[in-house]
Formats: structure tokens, C-alpha cells, sequence
């Protein structure tokens, strides 16, 4: 493995037993996730085509496109693609699931509507890296990127930095300010439409909205 590969925790290419254990979700938390993303597709119309990037085991494709809308999914993990492949084939999902890496995607400039990277940006451990990233998602999404992060300005965040700071484990989660995550899209030409969390200043997980500047604002 390079040293590139080794940089973060996201490029870990899962064996397929550890693809298939980290299916393994609380039934509450997959659900409340789904309730935050929906807020934010609330904004996205279900005509778009949709890339879910990463797409782990293609949670977040099922439950879109029972939401409408039409869901095309990549990983960079062979065992995750594997298992993203037969959670489509089991829930009837007509759309591709194919290897990629978000830093390299083969896709065309603006080859879908709009591209949903869920749980992935905090695993990002500098500024370089998560530049590269969304340069990639904004030159693949004609429309809407919606993307989630840890946010630094929540109770969860606080108490990680002080545990790591009197000697306890530190995490291996890397929280972005919003102003650092809207200044990497609005190099690329897009603007925040919105910002989601469960609760503000309590839960870390966010989920933010962008759109290509220049089009009427969907909120």
C-alpha cells in the first residue's frame, strides 16, 4: 500500500468480512441518517440522477431510490461494490454499481445531476486531500452535490478534543468548519444552499447542500 493509499482511513481497501460487519448498524442510527438526508433531498428535484459516492454497501442508494429517485452507486472497496451489487440486485435497482475512486473519478464533466457522498469527508486528515475530493464531485455533478461532515462546533467534537487532550484515544475523525467546506465549492463554482444536522451545536454529523452558481437557488 503507498503512502498515499495508507493517508486516511477512507482508502482502506475492506476485506470482505469487514465490508459485510460494517453493515452492521444500530437500527435508530440508520434511521435518524435517513432522516437528515431526506431533509436535505427535500431540495433535490427526483428527476435528478443521483451518484452515491462511496457507496459502502448502498444504503443510502436503497433508500433514495425509494424516495424516486434513480441511483447510481462506486467504491473504491472491490468487497463493498460486491456487496452494494447484491443489496441492488435484492431490492430491484436497475442502476450500475461500479469500482472508483472519488479522487479519479472516470466519469464525464457533469455526468450526473447530482452526487450524494455521505459519510466520508471526515475521514479526510488535511486540506489538500479534501480540496482534490470535491474538485472531483463538482466536476462530475451538473447540478447538486450534497455532502455530509463532522463539524467541529458540536458538543460530540468538544469532548473528543479534550479526552484526546488530558491522554485518552485520540480520534481518527477529522471535524472541517463549514466556511473551510463552502470555500473548497466555491473554488469550483458552487454555492451553499443549505446546512442540516439533527441538532445544531449537539450532534456532530451535518449534511450540507450545493448547487452550480448560476442557477435559481432550490432553497
Amino acid at each position: 500500500m503507498s503512502g498515499k493509499e495508507a493517508a486516511y482511513a477512507g482508502r482502506i481497501k475492506y476485506s470482505e468480512e469487514r465490508s459485510r460487519k460494517y453493515q452492521q448498524r444500530k437500527s435508530g442510527k440508520h434511521a435518524s441518517e435517513m432522516r437528515l438526508l431526506e431533509r436535505a433531498f427535500a431540495l433535490i428535484p427526483k428527476t435528478h440522477r443521483v451518484l452515491d459516492a462511496p457507496c459502502g454497501g448502498a444504503r443510502v442508494s436503497i433508500h433514495l431510490a425509494g424516495l424516486g429517485y434513480q441511483m447510481s452507486a462506486a467504491d473504491l472497496s472491490e468487497a463493498m461494490v460486491k456487496i452494494a451489487r447484491e443489496n441492488f440486485t435484492q431490492n430491484g435497482l436497475p442502476g450500475p454499481v461500479e469500482q472508483q475512486d472519488i479522487e479519479k473519478l472516470t466519469y464525464p464533466d457533469r455526468h450526473f445531476d447530482t452526487i450524494v457522498s455521505f459519510r466520508l469527508f471526515h475521514h479526510f486528515p488535511n486540506g489538500d486531500i479534501r480540496r482534490r475530493v470535491v474538485n472531483e464531485l463538482c466536476r462530475v455533478a451538473g447540478q447538486n452535490v450534497v455532502l455530509s461532515y463532522f463539524s467541529p462546533v458540536s458538543i460530540t467534537s468538544v469532548r473528543n478534543k479534550l479526552a484526546a487532550s488530558i491522554g485518552g484515544k485520540k480520534s481518527k475523525k477529522y471535524p472541517t468548519l463549514l466556511s473551510e467546506v463552502e470555500s473548497y465549492f466555491k473554488a469550483n463554482g458552487f454555492r451553499l444552499v443549505k446546512d442540516f444536522a439533527q441538532l445544531p451545536l449537539v450532534h456532530t454529523l451535518h449534511v450540507a447542500v450545493f448547487e452550480r452558481a448560476g442557477r435559481p437557488s432550490a432553497g
